[in-house]
């Protein structure tokens, strides 16, 4: 999961404050990119980055990604956007990416996959709170089928629930929402895109995270090949493609509509360990895909048809 003056934040162009509640299918096709990276991530995790190192890995995903985009765009927050970016940088990354690490851990991805896919009620939630805008009851209806679709894709007689585990899933499940409305709201800064927002929000959570790595992991004694394929791809397309794009569509989408996207992580997922880690995909797995899909698709057809 921003420039103004120092007293205020500078105006947006017309082209920034204009509304796309629903969106074309062009901005719902390259938001979507996001999430689905998202959910390679978890293949990527077991197969290319070194065992029991979730901090270091958030590290590794957020902090280079965000340097090397600094160096690319040259520019830094002004006025309002410094705490801005230091809120959006915690709740996007700082705060969210140890609490999903540690959830991971504790949790049956299956559970953690069911969890994080109640986002789309969440940013219902705080769309009426801060935005003020109440979504359609059709379209929360398709985020609840979607959650159901997910647990049947995901879930197992075996999943075990970890108490702790749960409450991190969720609050970092709500991290994400919130960051998704305060996005909606603030907008970005004149002159601003959506690539610089990333950069300045990947620099601001991977500082975050860097001193927590150093204290309660410290630094490999050697990195494979392996693991450095592995960073370079959840830093390069995990994270800095699939941010800049994740903050195009909050401006360009409807909130609810740009969350209702997040069901294609798990989707993902399940299709990576299916081809990848040769897992079985069982008849009620299949079906679980399908409502899944079905909801994500019909959510976006009646938020289009609602405006």
């Amino acid at each position: 999961m921003t420039a103004s003056t120092t007293a205020s934040p500078a105006a947006p162009s017309a082209a920034q404050t204009r509304t796309h509640p629903t969106g074309t299918a062009r901005d719902l096709l390259l938001s979507v990119i996001a999430p689905a990276s998202w959910g390679t991530t978890y293949v990527v995790t077991s197969e290319l980055l070194p065992d029991h190192r979730p901090m270091l890995a958030a590290t590794m995903r957020a902090l280079p990604a965000g340097l090397i985009l600094l160096a690319f765009v040259r520019r830094l927050p002004k006025g309002s956007w410094w705490w801005k970016t230091a809120v959006l940088g915690t709740l996007n990354f700082g705060a969210f990416f140890p609490l999903l690490f540690f959830a991971a851990y504790r949790l049956p991805g299956g559970l953690a996959s069911t969890l994080g896919s109640v986002q789309p009620l969440l940013v219902a939630g705080f769309s009426i709170l801060i935005l003020r805008q109440r979504p359609h009851s059709a379209v929360l209806g398709a985020a609840v089928v979607g959650t159901v679709g997910v647990a049947l894709m995901t879930l197992t007689g075996k999943a075990r629930l970890d108490p702790l585990g749960v409450l991190a899933m969720l609050v970092a499940t709500a991290l994400m929402a919130l960051a998704v409305v305060l996005g909606r709201k603030w907008g970005r800064p004149e002159g601003a895109t959506p690539m610089v927002l990333a950069t300045w929000q990947l620099v601001f959570g991977g500082l975050l995270l860097l001193p927590m790595t150093l204290a309660s992991e410290g630094l490999p004694d050697t990195l494979s090949a392996k693991n450095l394929a592995g960073f370079a791809y959840i830093g390069v397309v995990g994270t800095a493609v699939a941010y800049t794009l994740w903050f195009r569509g909050i401006e360009r989408l409807a909130p609810t509509s740009l969350s209702l996207l997040s069901l294609a992580n798990p989707m993902v997922a399940t299709v990576a360990g299916f081809v990848v880690l040769h897992q079985s995909l069982t008849a009620p797995q299949a079906a679980g895909f399908a409502v899944a899909l079905g909801a994500l698709v019909t959510g976006q057809v009646l938020a289009s048809r609602r405006r």
